[in-house]
């Protein structure tokens, strides 16, 4: 029934899209994007469909970066149906309408941390690495929800895409330093700091 729930996630976004009086070209292009996604689902019993991704990266074969965010924010949550409009759209290959949608978000809604969060993960994939604007919207994030590791954990993410390993694992082992152990997202966080910390492959130093 999982795909029954996206499709009608699906609708309900492209409804608050219109509501806000987005039209052409970026209406057109985010429904297009939903139901490749809704339709993979359908037919793989996954909520994405393989494709390229908008930038390449380390963070990216570790960590799907929806699962990701819900294994820190969850599946439920007010910014769900933006993130997944932005998510569908950089999956196809749409990276700056990916940015758009989320600062449009950001804007009607300055005080969701996940939100911002999201506007940093989908500029870094549109710049294929970490800039200024992808930090200050991370740094947003950290500040809304003081002692959430879910910005920090994202920092990394934008870390080891850019190519900084030690960055990343340093974020992330500041995370575990003070994260329960019984915290859902812990063993994801142990994961990444383990893949990470293995000499990259391909390669001598």
């Amino acid at each position: 029934m999982g795909w029954l729930f996206l499709f009608a996630l699906a609708f309900a976004s492209l409804g608050l899209l219109w509501s806000l009086r987005v039209r052409g070209g970026l209406l057109t292009a985010a429904a297009a994007a939903l139901f490749l996604g809704t339709s993979g689902y359908a037919l793989q019993g996954r909520p994405d469909l393989p494709g390229a991704p908008a930038a390449a990266g380390e963070g990216h074969d570790i960590f799907p970066l929806t699962d990701a965010r819900h294994a820190f924010y969850g599946h439920f949550t007010p910014a769900e149906s933006w993130l997944r409009i932005s998510e569908a759209l950089a999956r196809d290959g749409k990276s700056e309408d990916a940015v758009g949608v989320l600062q449009n978000a950001v804007k009607r809604y300055p005080g969701d941390p996940q939100l911002w969060v999201g506007l940093g993960n989908a500029l870094v994939d549109h710049a294929r690495g970490l800039t200024p604007p992808a930090e200050l919207a991370f740094q947003r994030a950290a500040q809304m929800a003081p002692g959430h590791p879910g910005a920090l954990f994202f920092y990394g993410l934008a870390l080891a895409r850019s190519g900084d390993r030690q960055g990343a694992v340093a974020q992330w082992q500041q995370i575990l330093t003070t994260a329960p152990k019984d915290a859902e997202w812990r063993p994801l966080v142990e994961r990444g700091v383990a893949a990470l910390s293995k000499p990259p492959s391909g390669g001598a130093r």
